[in-house]
């Protein structure tokens, strides 16, 4: 009976040290809401932030969770969210870079300041939220960054061109930091995307006021279609916050991770005819060097 009441006692204090500290990005809806209410009911503990806390009452009073309002794009209130679970949790052994929307236009319907303001949400508030645990991660020489991209930061789509370009922004930047913070054995893993029943195509997605009707048959019919199957794709939220969770517990973590059938294809086809046009152009491609290059 001692044995066993050892063995137990042995196994509970493993499963109490497996529980981590996440801190996330963008909790109101999708993928942030959903991967909250998981990682809870796992008895993990949760920094759930928004900039609206008033839209995270359901988690307001869990005995695991710090609700806190926090708007990437403003500094100070980085600090302070920051700040705020270190002295809740001690520290934060994962960030998830969630927050962010998507404007829909062509190149040239592109309004400059929705475009700066996407790109601060999306890429500078991302690198921001980074910089802020990275030294907590530093000293502890362990941690894990999550950074939401999308199938739009592999594939380039007519009429998403600048929400492209923010989430190729991401996956370079991603990229870069895995280098720089895996020696200091701190992980990184961006989380690619395709279409899910999120409010990433509804109501969190913006628009051009004036669109030109010569992008009608390109940027426009795209703009459609992704507005048209809002709350019928066919990616699973709660499936993709298991992977990401199945992802961030791995011995070997991935640097990629695509999610769903759609951004998984897309993908696929994206690096074949890559390798392809490269194989055919290898020639020239090599031809730029001096001869004498090696």
């Amino acid at each position: 009976m001692i044995n066993l009441m050892r063995v137990l006692l042995k196994k509970e204090l493993k499963m109490a040290s497996n529980k981590s500290v996440w801190f996330i990005t963008g909790c109101s809806t999708g993928f942030g809401r959903e991967l909250t209410r998981v990682l809870l009911a796992r008895g993990n503990s949760v920094v759930v932030t928004a900039r609206n806390p008033a839209t995270l009452e359901e988690f307001a009073s869990h005995e695991n969770a710090l609700v806190v309002a926090l708007d990437v794009t403003a500094a100070s209130q980085i600090a302070d969210a920051v700040r705020q679970a270190v002295t809740r949790f001690g520290h934060i052994d994962v960030l998830v870079n969630n927050a962010g929307y998507g404007y829909l236009s062509a190149i040239e319907e592109g309004e400059d300041a929705e475009v700066r303001a996407m790109f601060e949400a999306n890429v500078f508030g991302l690198a921001d939220m980074t910089k802020a645990v990275l030294p907590g991660m530093r000293k502890q020489r362990s941690g894990h960054i999550v950074n939401i991209s999308s199938m739009a930061g592999l594939v380039g789509y007519p009429g998403i061109g600048y929400y492209n370009a923010t989430k190729f922004a991401v996956e370079g930047l991603s990229e870069a930091l895995a280098k720089e913070t895996a020696p200091l054995g701190i992980k990184v893993t961006i989380v690619e995307p395709g279409p899910f029943r999120t409010e990433w195509a509804g109501r969190s997605l913006k628009v051009p006021k004036n669109a030109i009707a010569d992008y009608a048959d390109s940027a426009g019919a795209r703009r459609d279609a992704i507005q048209g199957y809002s709350g019928t794709q066919p990616g699973d939220p709660v499936r993709a916050v298991e992977a990401i969770i199945k992802a961030v517990e791995s011995d070997e973590p991935p640097l990629h991770l695509i999610l769903g059938r759609p951004a998984f294809d897309a993908a696929s086809l994206k690096f074949k005819e890559f390798s392809a046009e490269m194989e055919k152009w290898r020639d020239v491609s090599l031809g730029a060097d001096y001869p004498d290059a090696g």
